[in-house]
């Protein structure tokens, strides 16, 4: 596989087969409508989209077909009538070239998807604990660690006998 470095998703999708390239622009275009306030970035050399709390969703073109990622089982669960003629793996959505952009299906991923990513993030707050604000009688009365002096070193010993 040749290296690249794509900067941005329009580097990534021009660098696509001819064939490959307008169903990736409708893809992109459904998904940035979907999620509007989400920040279109490169992320693992493949067009992504980002909100403060993470990643919502990934998409990479192939050679036989583009895919979308990732298929949490939250994702695969609310939508399992609607993917069921979809090949799916690990995380992975695959949608043939052959058939045209499932727009709808492509908004209630994307939608699922950042719903799951903003309830990841208010879970994250209501966990953290507030550490407990120390009382300046506390923090007096802790007095600094004491420091013991330096030993001396010993003196060397060989492990050697001489005869």
């Amino acid at each position: 596989m040749a290296k690249t470095n794509y900067l941005s998703v329009d580097d990534y999708v021009a660098a696509q087969p001819s064939a490959l390239t307008p169903i990736l622009e409708k893809v992109r275009a459904t998904l940035r409508k979907a999620l509007p306030n989400a920040e279109e970035v490169i992320s693992y050399q493949i067009p992504a989209y980002r909100v403060p709390g993470g990643m919502v969703i990934f998409f990479a073109g192939w050679k036989s077909h583009y895919s979308v990622y990732p298929a949490t089982a939250g994702v695969v669960e609310a939508l399992r009538a609607e993917l069921e003629g979809y090949a799916m793996s690990k995380g992975t959505i695959r949608f043939p070239l052959t058939e045209p952009v499932p727009v709808r299906l492509l908004t209630r991923i994307a939608k699922i998807r950042m719903n799951e990513v903003a309830e990841r993030v208010q879970a994250k707050t209501k966990t953290k604990a507030k550490p407990k604000a120390k009382t300046k009688a506390k923090a007096k009365a802790k007095a600094p660690p004491k420091v013991k002096p330096k030993a001396k070193p010993r003196p060397r010993r060989s492990t050697r006998s001489y005869k």
